[in-house]
């Protein structure tokens, strides 16, 4: 009896969560009305953010990064697909650059949950992905970059405090 070759799914999904001591809704503002600023709390990760058309905090959006991932320069071009500001949540697609050349789609969300009853929060980072071909990893070094960033976006936002 043949068995059928169950084919890997070129789709998933894959999350990091960061501890903050920075408030919440600071450090999610960064991400939703002032990303041009984000390079200045991690020049190493983030060389640069522009907003090509549209206005920072609303959908549809569109935004150019330049950002450095294993020691190489990249860039994304991504549109703004959701805001929440109750939620302190943030989704951005991909629409061009480095990633596209390894994946069909590609989401990445930022929500930024406050700690009940105290300073700080969770920031958690979660990517959607559909990869070109099962040749290519899961982004998981991308996320590390994220979460690098994330802590010196932290360390940033207490030392303007």
């Amino acid at each position: 009896m043949a068995q059928a070759m169950l084919k890997p799914s070129l789709q998933g999904e894959i999350e990091a969560n960061v501890e903050i001591k920075a408030p919440a809704t600071k450090f999610y503002h960064m991400f939703a009305v002032r990303p041009q600023d984000l390079s200045k709390a991690s020049l190493e990760n983030l060389q640069g953010c522009r907003v090509q058309e549209g206005e920072m905090g609303r959908v549809g959006t569109l935004l150019t990064w330049n950002y450095v991932q294993d020691g190489k320069p990249k860039v994304a071009e991504e549109r703004v697909e959701a805001v929440e500001p109750k939620n302190n949540m943030i989704k951005f697609r991909v629409l061009e650059g480095d990633l596209m050349k390894e994946f069909k789609s590609f989401l990445c969300t930022i929500q930024v949950t406050p700690k009940q009853g105290g300073a700080g929060g969770v920031v958690k980072w979660r990517f959607e992905y559909e990869r070109i071909d099962e040749n290519i990893a899961p982004p998981e070094s991308l996320l590390q970059v994220c979460v690098k960033t994330a802590k010196e976006i932290d360390e940033m936002l207490l030392s303007n405090e």
